[in-house]
């Protein structure tokens, strides 16, 4: 069975906030599932996934939304709609940019990217998930999922779904901190021993299974969960 990306899972302290949040940033609905957590999701695209957990939150997370804007009007009435909704500006040393820095009501980065950005043209609202990450591990993920590789320069990799949308980038060396367990991880579905084999084969590293799900490490030591049962 080949791999495919479920979700994208967020670590809450309060789920069905935080979820509600990013519903009605996106648009999303929820979705029933027999795992954890509040799912929201779309017709196409990954869902994203809401766990409880209450150990706060101490450092920039690993990987951040970059939404996309059709104008400088439309890039306001994001931020302004993310304000409104809970979102707060946030000074994590960009300086003078044109994109505008916010923080979900949990902390969790985002960024509103100005029009005309051609890295991002075509990838819908949430042109990418911007991870912090070796070219190692994005040769890893363009693997394991099966999409290719869209821009491979200067240690910097990004990849897209063969059926387009959202870009996951990793920004190559030098890589941020590693402070104890990512708030962000991926659920992926279609497993299958073979499946499991081959991600070890390509450099994933076994760490613990429980009911339905096994966990594994990239390359870079990012945990990640397999799931059963569950198609889109």
């Amino acid at each position: 069975m080949t791999l495919d990306l479920y979700a994208l899972c967020i670590d809450a302290r309060e789920p069905a906030r935080l979820a509600g949040f990013w519903a009605a940033m996106l648009g999303y609905r929820p979705v029933d599932d027999p795992f954890d957590g509040v799912v929201i999701g779309a017709d196409d695209g990954f869902r994203l996934r809401f766990r409880p957990e209450q150990a706060p939150k101490t450092a920039a997370n690993l990987m951040h939304f970059d939404l996309t804007s059709t104008s400088i009007d439309d890039q306001e009435r994001t931020v302004a709609k993310a304000l409104t909704l809970g979102a707060r500006h946030l000074d994590i040393g960009q300086g003078d940019v044109d994109h505008v820095v916010l923080g979900d009501p949990e902390g969790n980065e985002f960024d509103v990217i100005e029009p005309g950005n051609n890295f991002l043209a075509g990838c819908g609202f949430i042109g990418a998930l911007a991870s912090d990450g070796s070219q190692a591990v994005g040769y890893f993920w363009a693997r394991a999922l099966g999409w290719p590789l869209v821009w491979d320069e200067n240690e910097e990799t990004a990849i897209q779904s063969p059926k387009g949308g959202t870009k996951i980038t990793w920004g190559g060396p030098p890589l941020d901190p590693r402070t104890g367990k990512n708030r962000l991880s991926y659920d992926l579905t279609g497993s299958d021993d073979g499946e499991i084999r081959r991600l070890i084969a390509l450099g994933a590293t076994h760490l613990e299974e429980g009911p339905g799900w096994i966990r594994l490490a990239d390359p870079d030591g990012n945990d990640f969960r397999v799931l059963a049962g569950l198609h889109r």
